[in-house]
């Protein structure tokens, strides 16, 4: 995989916000004047030493004839990965003003390097007394030199958690772990809780296990660590381009082409990364220029591809991070949570891609023409390491007992095939830009869980979690559909300045019990949770995933966003769907989770068709009216009753029939004419 550009770097600094972990493929590049040789070894060490350590308790290795504890393993680490963000992040980030004499430092700062140091003596402290922590209950009553180390642990974490996710998740973050020093005297009644001093609440913190070292780590450290390497190794092994000719050979030559190729890559790239914003920065050099060379306007072009890419954080087998925590707040195996997000996927793409070809119908866009695509039974034979990859990654985690060791099995397959095949560049370098990746993704998604944790550990500490789900059913009075608006508008507002780990932590505690006190199945409860966070990054006026797209494509950040989320619509109503008919998300029998599938893709093509303005099939440009019903229909579909399901196909097949009577008098004759021509001309 090629490496990106001195531009593309400056882009990622100009249009990513510190609150989306990104993978970055770049990580080992020069362009990264701290990184100089020797910090690369340093990363290399703790990197290889952090994926060890891991493996060593995922498999019950038990190297050297030591069975770390739980919360030794969770140090340990932290060691490993929590620097990383201190490596490759800096304090600030103002670029200092240089003149054409002046250089620019290279290498870590001193105080960053203490920092560092710092970081991991006290870490490993804690590592080696594990046990005395645990079975002394140090957590509440702790020696003074464990109280000290609590208090400086408990600063770094913050510290980079600003580094590696921003001053506002930061920020959150040090004010909920200090909400338990004044719990007792807020005046609002659901807020008050059990309080604390400072120096217990600093162990309770730092030692407990229920804060920094809490589930959301626990996960991440047993189950994310391999799901990312996965990921960040099917990439530099050639995945990428792989999946981008195989979206090109199916769908290139199709009107709008190029776009649906943007949704594929998109697609699949989210299966590798579960980054909005570096799906938009591996996949949209490639598509947004071809999009435009095809007639698609700027800021369409940078809308497709934000929104295809902000799918990447519901769509399995890696998901994103906030999947992955899911299980630990669930409490259910990662594979039920992959089977559940399956349909709701599949519906997201469908919906964009259906839109997408709604558009090119509409403005005569044709596709690319045969003889300048890749062939897709080549595709196949040159990339069948990674369909193998994704295959056996699937069946194992349905057959095997142990999901968190099947992709460093997988991880491995890869490995072994990019070592001995000829037509994949994987020699020294390579290893070592992918092994760099590896430990700056893995430092950010850590750091920035590890840090979340406490705001687990300043809600769980007063007690206030549960008030707090109680009061808001009290609020709404039991109605859900009430409570599911405000979910979703607390889910939207937060996921504007948190990245969707911490807001899905903060709601999982806060939403999902009332949510789920009235009824709805935990799984589909969660899931909204994280289909409202994720929304953010094609809505103003953040749109992160748009603003990093339009920069690519230089169109209006905000008229990118506008455009993403007409393309993106159906993620705005799917959680609704899938909260109410909880067999969409595989919770059900067979019968109603097929039923469900066929009436969720009768219902996003009817939505689709309302919000793009043109009907396939039918071939024709459709009138308000029209799209109203589809509208309206298309989400009754959505819904589990009978009576209410039947109901909305009456009223989109009433719409069809009328958009094609409508047709038939010449209203969308021209339209679809040329189009079909084109289509001719095409094949």
């Amino acid at each position: 995989m090629t490496s990106p550009s001195l531009d593309r770097e400056t882009t990622r600094e100009r249009t990513t916000s510190a609150a989306e972990p990104v993978i970055d493929e770049a990580a080992g590049e020069p362009t990264n004047p701290r990184l100089t040789l020797t910090w690369k070894v340093v990363v290399v060490v703790l990197t290889l030493t952090g994926v060890a350590v891991t493996m060593n308790q995922v498999f019950f290795w038990n190297l050297f004839g030591i069975a770390l504890p739980t919360n030794s393993f969770l140090y340990l680490v932290s060691a490993c990965f929590l620097p990383m963000v201190l490596i490759f992040t800096p304090a600030s980030k103002k670029k200092p003003t240089t003149d054409s004499h002046t250089e620019v430092r290279r290498g870590v700062p001193w105080y960053d390097v203490g920092l560092i140091a710092l970081f991991i003596a006290c870490a490993l402290w804690f590592c080696s007394h594990g046990t005395e922590i645990a079975e002394y209950g140090w957590a509440l009553v702790a020696p003074t030199s464990a109280s000290v180390l609590s208090f400086v642990y408990w600063g770094l974490v913050v510290e980079i958690l600003r580094r590696a996710a921003g001053l506002i998740v930061a920020g959150l973050a040090l004010a909920v772990s200090l909400y338990p020093l004044v719990a007792d005297i807020i005046p609002v009644g659901f807020l008050q809780g059990i309080t604390y001093d400072p120096v217990t609440l600093a162990q309770t913190h730092v030692m407990g296990s229920d804060s920094i070292n809490g589930l959301p780590l626990d996960t991440a450290a047993t189950i994310l660590v391999g799901f990312m390497l996965f990921g960040i190794v099917l990439q530099h092994t050639g995945g990428a381009a792989f999946f981008n000719d195989l979206a090109m050979s199916i769908f290139g030559k199709y009107r709008g082409g190029s776009a649906k190729v943007s949704v594929g890559s998109s697609a699949a790239m989210g299966m590798m990364s579960g980054s909005a914003v570096s799906n938009v920065l591996t996949t949209g050099p490639m598509t947004i220029p071809a999009m435009i060379k095809s007639g698609f306007s700027p800021k369409t072009a940078g809308a497709v591809e934000a929104t295809a890419s902000s799918g990447g954080s519901i769509t399995p087998p890696v998901m994103g991070t906030a999947a992955f925590l899911m299980v630990s707040f669930i409490g259910v195996p990662y594979t039920e949570v992959l089977i559940a997000a399956a349909l709701p996927a599949f519906l997201y793409f469908l919906g964009i891609f259906l839109q997408v070809d709604g558009y090119a119908a509409r403005r005569n866009l044709t596709g690319t023409p045969k003889d300048q695509l890749p062939r897709f039974r080549q595709a196949l034979v040159e990339g069948w390491p990674y369909i193998t990859a994704i295959v056996l990654l699937t069946l194992m985690l349905v057959l095997t007992p142990s999901e968190a060791q099947v992709p460093y099995w997988i991880t491995a397959l890869l490995i072994g095939i990019a070592i001995v095949r000829p037509s994949i560049p994987f020699g020294p370098r390579q290893i070592v830009d992918m092994i760099l990746a590896a430990g700056k993704s893995l430092g950010q998604i850590i750091g920035i869980i590890a840090g979340v944790g406490l705001i687990l550990g300043g809600l769980s500490a007063t007690g206030v979690a549960l008030s707090l789900s109680r009061d808001l059913i009290v609020l709404v009075g039991e109605n859900l559909i009430l409570i599911l608006i405000a979910g979703a508008l607390a889910c939207f507002i937060l996921g504007m300045g948190l990245t969707i780990s911490a807001a899905y932590v903060f709601l999982a505690i806060v939403m999902a019990p009332a949510v789920t006190a009235l009824g709805v199945e935990p799984i589909a409860a969660h899931l909204f949770i994280i289909y409202w966070a994720s929304v953010s990054y094609i809505t103003p006026p953040v749109g992160l995933a748009a603003f990093a797209a339009a920069s690519i494509s230089k169109a209006s950040p905000m008229g990118t966003c506008f455009h993403a989320m007409k393309f993106g619509a159906v993620k705005y109503v799917v959680p609704f769907g899938f909260v109410l008919n909880p067999a969409i998300v595989a919770q059900g029998t067979v019968t109603e989770i097929v039923v469900a599938a066929l009436a969720s893709v009768v219902a996003v093509f009817a939505l689709s068709a309302a919000f793009s303005g043109y009907l396939q099939f039918v071939e024709t440009q459709l009138a308000v009216p029209v799209r109203i019903l589809l509208a309206v229909g298309g989400f009754l579909v959505f819904l589990p009753q009978w009576t209410v399901t039947l109901t909305g196909l009456a009223i989109v097949v009433l719409a069809v029939i009328g958009a094609k009577i409508l047709a038939g008098r010449g209203a969308g004759t021209r339209t679809g004419s040329t189009i079909n021509n084109d289509e001719e001309s095409i094949r």
